[in-house]
């Protein structure tokens, strides 16, 4: 039994170790917004392609993040939905704790996914649609 205990308490480790670095909670956010490649997220981050990459590395290991091919490009998108609960239930313990932080993109909470087709992925928004959007992909809201 001792063997199970020790993998789950692993586990939970590399979760929260994964979200234990601030530019690893901000591509968090992002990609709660919509799907990005790794070029997007170094000129929304101002970081190196190499750091942006090591991040991404660190989120799909934790079982956050998939990568999706598309063509030349790779696109990286959140695959569980159940993150937001535990960012809101993060937010909720700093506010009471006194020191209030929004981990969660805006309009996300539990229970709540955001909308991204039309709105992340809109020219203003500083980078551009999957080639093929139409695909099915997976959402912070669907997993596959």
């Amino acid at each position: 039994m001792a063997m199970n205990r020790v993998s789950v308490d692993a586990a939970a480790v590399q979760l929260f170790h994964s979200l234990a670095d601030p530019a690893r909670l901000e591509i968090v956010r992002l990609l709660g917004h919509g799907e990005r490649r790794v070029v997007d997220l170094t000129g929304e981050l101002g970081l190196a392609q190499s750091t942006v990459s090591g991040h991404l590395s660190c989120l799909r290991n934790a079982g956050l993040v998939e990568p999706h091919p598309h063509g030349r490009s790779t696109y990286y998108a959140l695959v569980r939905p159940e993150l937001w609960a535990l960012l809101t239930a993060a937010e909720d313990v700093l506010a009471a704790t006194g020191s209030p932080a929004r981990l969660c993109p805006d309009g996300v909470g539990a229970g709540h996914l955001p909308h991204d087709d039309a709105v992340a992925h809109a020219p203003e928004a500083g980078h551009r649609a999957r080639p093929d959007a139409a695909a099915p992909a997976t959402r912070p809201g669907q997993v596959h």
